[in-house]
């Protein structure tokens, strides 16, 4: 997009802004000629003070995803200060400032207290300022004038504008001529890195930070903007109708306003003149029909919810861009990466200063330490690649590098450019040159492609749009910059990610498995833009589990495992490290005592030529699996292989995208998925009692199940049967998980990670409970990231790498451990895959 272009866009969005005055202009001169009946004309002008109330209301649950019931307190302070400023001898101005002022800064402090909290805290907040405010129109008479109301009457231009009356013709034409001017204004605000930052922060707060937007500080701006242009609106009323009491500003009106919102479509601005209308001429409709007021509301409100969801302008504009497309061409193609991936830029010297610096840093979440005696260090230029197995801490390291710990409680010291780091606010990191990608690359879905860069500034300059252009253009997203998020596949989405990391072109770069979910093309395009900040002299801290792509462009590595560094060295030999090793494979253990292999004669589950995508992201291709009927069958593979979309496939929950899966007879299966995802709030008894509901037990026969699911748990959990899950610990968690999937009377049970974050005498006990109903003729499936513990409990071991089956042999067989090892870490490319005999 050149300037020229811009120049052209904003020449566009001008002639935009100019409508709302125009359309208010021309509706002026058609009630100055009398065109319109004066009883009508009155209703214009009302119409135009509710346009004005509507839009603010609007934007503000639009734009920052609140929906306050403190607008007829605002409402109401513009009416009352324009009601005392024409009895008082005020001047106009003075009236509007000290309205807009005073409702601005309630709106800031509401938002600034609420925003800590969550939205329904928010919400309550403001019901409970309109109520207050409700009771003090009526104690306060001295200004208010309590139920009897008080008249309004001129109000003199301090400027020499002339004078205002009341309750005539000259206040409404100023009431549609405001609402034209704030119509216009807000135009002008859409394309804005004001609007861009409040949507950022409504859509994810996390990410929000991560570039610098603090949500609280979005949510009182917001308030304080909407607050002050409902107050514009109370002024406008006073002046039209010529007198003020409480009536219009009870909760009814609050009601009555989300009402109009939702039927116009929030966050639009021809919305708020419909919402406007809507108000204007409802009480006058429900007369004519013989309907309640409040009936009549409540089923437009209804119908809108039930068959226009996001309201009238925004279906009718889904429908004509669905037209708009249909008569256009074909959407731009993607431009697929080409060629080998680069070589890295050297390694910076030992001389290099010194960029980053922990020393000793943990991480606890009450009594889980998830980091502990983290120590590095990160030179300006240099890579650095974070490696370890699902749960190791990784991505806890990220976050605190980044402050997004949550509720975790960090100690040790970290250095960030020679200044304390730990201490620095989230929102300002961004500011000391400290950029980072999410793992699930968080974009925010309601901005364009471009405004998810631009929204990283607060005032966007022509230099800014440049930047982000060229951004788009280096990452082979510029002929999608005005399309939504939504409108992308995954590895866009991990474009995008990466392009707003770099929009400011940071010191500091945190890359969150930046690999995982991209093709081939995607990810040598990816190493493109990693080395490309090499020789820019940007640090890059960055972990992954796609460990070929990750050490292409690393300097140095370094290995955790359970929240601890286990190794570091350069990445032709981090591997050897028997400890780094360990930590993925795991430690070969006693063989658990297991029945002997059933053989391929009874098989539970069949998998043929089986695919599956989400989206665009292939997670398996070409799986042709056996499962036979009393085996235990170990699943291995690093974070992001695809053991979890294989499970949900052999557990039939979820059908491939290609390929067939057959089952054997009436097999009953059971997933015990990653997590555990118990009902933490239920007793353990509820947990099991909501399984057997769901498989259709009841009566006599849950009874007969949950006895014997019950003497299954060890003994300190068959005494809690009335404690909350959340009461247990992780590895109790796990049999409790385990034990609820086995209400269902399963044939084959497969469980998924199912020693993720236990103690190493939790896994002997989980592994054990499993082991006892392999031997009870139980078909076990297992998920594991540890190829020596899968190895030491099936009977056969499955080594999944990228999607693909890389290895599957007998875990017995000496000879295929060797195969499977080198398959887990590069995809055994260069050797023959093993297919053990059972």
């Amino acid at each position: 997009m050149s300037v020229i272009s811009r120049s052209v866009i904003s020449r566009s969005r001008l002639a935009r802004a100019v409508l709302g005055p125009l359309a208010a202009a021309v509706l002026i001169l058609v009630v100055h000629a009398g065109a319109i009946p004066p009883y009508q004309a009155y209703s214009v002008g009302v119409a135009g003070v509710y346009t004005v109330l509507v839009l603010s209301v609007s934007l503000l649950a639009g734009w920052s995803g609140i929906w306050s019931i403190a607008h007829p307190a605002f409402f109401a302070v513009g009416a009352y200060f324009a009601a005392y400023g024409s009895t008082h001898g005020w001047p106009v101005e003075l009236v509007v400032l000290g309205a807009v002022g005073c409702a601005a800064v309630l709106g800031a402090l509401l938002g600034w207290a609420g925003a800590r909290f969550s939205m329904l805290y928010l919400a309550l907040l403001t019901l409970a300022f309109t109520m207050v405010s409700l009771e003090v129109m009526g104690q306060w008479t001295s200004v208010t004038g309590g139920d009897q109301g008080i008249p309004v009457e001129k109000l003199d231009s301090a400027l020499g504008l002339g004078t205002v009356a009341s309750a005539g013709a000259q206040a409404q034409y100023l009431a549609v001529g405001a609402a034209g001017v704030v119509l216009a204004l807000a135009a002008l605000a859409r394309p804005t890195a004001l609007r861009m930052r409040l949507v950022a922060a409504k859509s994810h707060p996390l990410a929000a930070r991560s570039i610098g937007i603090a949500p609280e500080a979005q949510s009182a701006l917001a308030l304080a903007v909407s607050g002050a242009c409902a107050a514009l609106a109370g002024v406008l009323l006073a002046l039209v109708v010529g007198f003020v009491s409480p009536d219009p500003f009870s909760l009814t009106l609050a009601i009555s306003l989300i009402a109009a919102c939702v039927l116009g479509g929030a966050g639009t601005l021809l919305g708020a003149v419909v919402g406007g209308a809507y108000l204007t001429w409802a009480p006058t409709a429900a007369e004519s029909v013989h309907v309640a007021q409040p009936i009549l509301q409540g089923i437009v409100l209804v119908a809108a919810l039930l068959f226009l969801p996001g309201g009238v302008v925004p279906f009718l504009g889904r429908r004509l861009r669905r037209l708009y497309r249909r008569t256009t061409a074909r959407p731009p193609a993607l431009a697929e990466a080409a060629g080998e991936a680069p070589q890295p830029v050297p390694a910076p010297t030992a001389t290099a200063p010194e960029l980053l610096r922990l020393d000793g840093v943990g991480v606890t979440f009450g009594g889980l330490k998830a980091l502990e005696g983290a120590s590095m260090s990160v030179r300006a230029g240099e890579t650095v690649a974070i490696i370890g197995p699902n749960g190791a801490g990784k991505t806890t390291l990220l976050n605190v590098l980044s402050g997004l710990i949550g509720g975790g409680r960090v100690t040790g010291t970290a250095q960030y450019a020679g200044r304390p780091l730990l201490k620095t606010r989230p929102t300002a990191r961004r500011g000391l040159g400290i950029g980072r990608t999410f793992q699930h690359a968080e974009t925010f879905p309601e901005l364009t492609v471009a405004e998810n860069i631009l929204c990283t500034h607060r005032r966007v300059t022509v230099r800014h749009r440049a930047r982000a252009t060229e951004l788009l253009e280096s990452v082979g997203l510029a002929p999608f910059a005005d399309r939504y998020p939504a409108e992308l596949p995954f590895g866009l989405h991990k474009r995008l990610d990466l392009a707003r990391a770099l929009a400011e072109e940071p010191e500091l770069l945190i890359l969150d498995e930046p690999f995982g979910g991209l093709d081939a093309g995607e990810r040598t395009l990816l190493s493109r833009e990693i080395v490309r900040q090499q020789k820019r002299g940007t640090a890059v801290v960055i972990i992954d589990h796609v460990l070929d792509d990750l050490f292409a462009v690393a300097h140095r590595v370094v290995a955790f495992d359970f929240g601890r560094p286990v190794g570091e060295g350069d990445p032709g030999t981090i591997l050897d490290d028997p400890r780094v090793r360990s930590s993925y494979l795991g430690e070969v253990g006693d063989r658990v005592e297991l029945p002997s292999h059933p053989g391929a004669e009874h098989v539970a589950v069949t998998l043929d030529g089986v695919d599956h995508a989400y989206g665009g992201v292939t997670a398996l291709r070409g799986i042709d699996l056996t499962v036979a009927r009393g085996g235990v069958l170990g699943v291995v593979g690093a974070n992001g292989a695809g053991k979890s979309t294989l499970g949900r496939i052999l557990h039939g929950t979820l059908t491939p995208s290609r390929g067939r899966r057959e089952a054997d007879g009436d097999l009953r299966s059971a997933l015990v998925p990653e997590g555990r995802a118990l009902f933490k709030t239920l007793s353990l008894r509820e947990n099991l009692e909501v399984a057997a509901y769901a498989a259709g037990v009841k009566s006599a026969e849950l009874r007969t199940r949950l006895a014997e699911t019950i003497d299954w748990l060890p003994p300190r959990l068959r005494e809690r049967m009335g404690v909350p899950a959340a009461g247990l610990s992780g590895g109790e968690q796990q049999i409790l998980a385990i034990a609820r999937a086995l209400m269902s009377r399963p044939d084959l049970l497969i469980v998924d990670e199912p020693t993720l974050g236990l103690s190493p005498a939790m896994v002997a006990e989980v592994y054990d409970r499993l082991g006892r109903l392999a031997r009870k003729g139980m078909t076990v499936v297992l998920l594991e990231q540890s190829l020596a513990r899968a190895a030491s409990t099936c009977h056969e071991v499955v080594v999944l790498y990228d999607g693909r089956v890389a290895a599957h042999g007998a875990a017995p067989d000496p000879d295929f451990l060797a195969l499977a090892e080198r398959a887990y870490f590069d995809g055994g490319e260069d050797s023959p895959m093993a297919v053990g005999q059972g």
